[in-house]
C-alpha cells in the first residue's frame, strides 16, 4: 500500500522532483572529493562545499556561454528559413520523385511547404507561443533550482541523510544502512559511468560533426549530444535530430548527408555496444531486458524523471531484496 501511495505521488509530483532527482545524483557523485577537500580546510565540510560548488558553477557557466549563442542563432535561422530546412530534408529523400502521401503525389517542394505550413498552423494556435513561453521559463528555474539545491546537498549531505533515515521505524534502520553500503557504491560507479559516455559522446560528436563534417556550431551541437547522452531513449534521439537538421540545412548535396548518417550510426554503436557496457556493467548488474522494461515503465508513467530514475531504481530494487533475503542476486552473463 506504502509503494502505490508513494508511486502516486511521485506521479503528480514528477517535475517539481526532478531538479531534486538531478541535484541528489551529482551531490552524491561529489561527496567522495568534498569529504576529501574538507580535510584540507580543517575538517570544515563548508570549505570543500564550496570549491566544489564553484568549480561545477564555473563549468556550468562555460558550457553555457558556448552553447547557448550558437541555439539562439541556429534557432533564429530555423524559424525564419524553416521552408528550406524542409525542402532539403525531403529532396534528400525522393529527390525530383514524386510519392504518394495520403492519395496525393507530391513533389519534394511541396512536400517541404506541406510540412512548413503545419509547423506555423501548429504555433500559431491560441495559446502556443504562451505555452513555449512558459516551458521556456520553466527550463531555465529549474536549471537555478539544481544549482541551488546542489549547494545545500553538497554542504549538508550527510545530515539530510540521517534526517531520511530518522523517519523510519527504529528497528528498520539496521536494515536499511545495509541495504545502502551494498547500494551506494553501486550508484555511485552508475552516475560516474553516465557521466563518462556523456564526455565521450562529445568528444566523438565534435570530430565526427566538426573536424570530419564540418558543420557550422559543431561545439554547441557536441555539448547538446552529451548532454542529452543522460537522457535514455529518448536524449540520443533527440540529438541526433537537432543534428541532422543542422547538417540538412547546411548540406549542398547528398554526399553530406549520408556522411551525417554515417556518423550517428557509428556514435550510436560505439556507445551502445563497446563504451555504455564497459563503463556502466560493473554497476547496472541487471538485465537488459529489465532496464528496457524499466525504461518504458519508467517513461510511460512518470515522463523523463521515471526515465532517468530507471536503471537506478532497478539496482536499489535488486540490491534491497538481495539484503531482505540475505542471498547473493544472480549474476548477470554478458
Amino acid at each position: 500500500m506504502s509503494a502505490a501511495v508513494l508511486g502516486v505521488v511521485f506521479h503528480e509530483l514528477r517535475w517539481a522532483l526532478l531538479p531534486f532527482v538531478l541535484a541528489s545524483l551529482l551531490a552524491y557523485l561529489c561527496n567522495p572529493l568534498v569529504e576529501r577537500l574538507s580535510v584540507k580546510f580543517q575538517g570544515s565540510r563548508l570549505g570543500g562545499a564550496v570549491v566544489v560548488f564553484l568549480a561545477i558553477l564555473a563549468s556550468a557557466l562555460v558550457i553555457a556561454s558556448l552553447g547557448l549563442p550558437p541555439l539562439l542563432r541556429e534557432m533564429e535561422r530555423l524559424v525564419t528559413d524553416l521552408q528550406s530546412v524542409f525542402s532539403k530534408l525531403a529532396h534528400s529523400f525522393v529527390d525530383d520523385r514524386t510519392v504518394m502521401v495520403l492519395g496525393k503525389s507530391m513533389n519534394a517542394e511541396q512536400l517541404a511547404e506541406a510540412a512548413a505550413t503545419a509547423v506555423r498552423d501548429w504555433t500559431g494556435q491560441a495559446g502556443r507561443v504562451t505555452e513555449l513561453g512558459t516551458i521556456s521559463f520553466a527550463v531555465f528555474f529549474g536549471c537555478v533550482l539544481v544549482l541551488v539545491l546542489l549547494f545545500y546537498l553538497l554542504l549538508q549531505g550527510p545530515e539530510i541523510w540521517e534526517s531520511l533515515l530518522w523517519l523510519a521505524p527504529a528497528e528498520k534502520r539496521p536494515v536499511i544502512r545495509k541495504i545502502w553500503s551494498r547500494l551506494g557504491p553501486l550508484l555511485w560507479r552508475y552516475i560516474l559511468g553516465v557521466l563518462i559516455v556523456v564526455a565521450y559522446a562529445i568528444l566523438a560528436a565534435y570530430i565526427g560533426l566538426g573536424l570530419v563534417l564540418g558543420l557550422r556550431h559543431a561545439l554547441f551541437l557536441a555539448l547538446i549530444t552529451g548532454v542529452l547522452e543522460m537522457i535514455p531513449v529518448i536524449g540520443p534521439g533527440a540529438s541526433a535530430l537537432i543534428a541532422g537538421l543542422v547538417a540538412i540545412r547546411n548540406a549542398t548535396g547528398i554526399g553530406p548527408v549520408i556522411g551525417y548518417a554515417i556518423y550517428a550510426i557509428v556514435l550510436r554503436l560505439s556507445i551502445d555496444q563497446l563504451l555504455g557496457p564497459l563503463v556502466l556493467g560493473a554497476a547496472a548488474t541487471v538485465s537488459p531486458v529489465v532496464i528496457i522494461f524499466c525504461f518504458l515503465v519508467g517513461g510511460a508513467l512518470f515522463g523523463i524523471p521515471g526515465i532517468v530514475l530507471a536503471v537506478p531504481a532497478a539496482i536499489a530494487v535488486k540490491t534491497s531484496l538481495a539484503v531482505l533475503r540475505d542471498e547473493p542476486p544472480p549474476i548477470r552473463n554478458g
